[in-house]
Formats: structure tokens, C-alpha cells, sequence
């Protein structure tokens, strides 16, 4: 599987952008996609995840409590792409934000529960967002 970001930029304090993760090299049709964030001298947390497809989980969603209600994760299965849409970022928000996929039941049914794994199988680059 690869997983490629972007959408990453600068941004005052207050504004929006949408991050995209595009996926491709993969027939599973059931994922548990993420998102993560590392800021520098910090450990990566884990933001948002969905779970794709109609299997176990699927359609269950997470957020951290730091960014709900400002962020919202969707995906495109015809794109099979993975959007982040963040608003209101503020900068403790800054951090280089990572895409993550893996297609084992275990991740979708605890993201269904409401816990989000941070060993994921598939990363990608990671694109990088700042807020001033």
C-alpha cells in the first residue's frame, strides 16, 4: 500500500485547510485510515480515523479530544482518498501530520470502539502544517 499527503501549508491562527491522502497499490476493500501528527520534541498522537468499506467497523469514525468539532476526516471511495478538513487551527495545531492505512480487523473493530492503534501498517511521507 502506498499513501502519498499533501495539502500541508502555512495558515493563520483561525484558518482552515484540507489535507489529502491518496491511496493506491491496495484490494482490500475494507481500511482503518488515520491520521497522526508529530510536532517537534513530541510524540506522534493520533488525530482522527474512519473505517472504509462494510465490514467489521465499517463507518465508525475517531477524533481526539483536541480537535473534535474542528476537524473532520472523510473518504472518497472513488478516489480512494482520505480528506482532513481543519478549521479554526490555532498553533498548537502545527506538527507534520501523517496518513496511515492498515486492513486488519483488529484496528477497524477498535476504532469502532472507540481507540485508535497507533501500528499501523502503511504510512505516508507526511506533510507538514503550520499556524502563526
Amino acid at each position: 500500500v502506498q499513501l502519498v499527503e499533501s495539502g500541508g501549508g502555512s495558515v493563520q491562527a483561525g484558518g482552515t485547510l484540507r489535507l489529502s491522502c491518496q491511496v493506491s497499490g491496495t484490494t482490500f476493500s475494507s481500511y482503518a485510515m488515520a491520521w497522526f501528527r508529530q510536532a517537534p520534541g513530541k510524540k506522534r498522537e493520533g488525530v482522527a480515523a474512519l473505517v472504509t468499506g462494510g465490514n467489521t467497523g465499517g463507518g465508525s469514525t475517531y477524533y481526539t479530544n483536541s480537535v473534535k468539532g474542528r476537524f473532520t476526516n472523510s473518504h472518497d471511495n472513488a478516489a480512494n482518498t482520505l480528506y482532513l478538513q481543519m478549521s479554526s487551527l490555532n498553533p498548537e495545531d502545527t506538527a507534520m501530520y501523517y496518513c496511515a492505512a492498515d486492513h486488519r480487523r483488529q484496528h477497524r473493530t477498535l476504532i469502532s470502539q472507540g481507540y485508535l492503534p497507533v501500528d499501523f501498517d502503511a504510512w505516508g511521507q507526511g506533510t507538514q502544517v503550520t499556524v502563526s
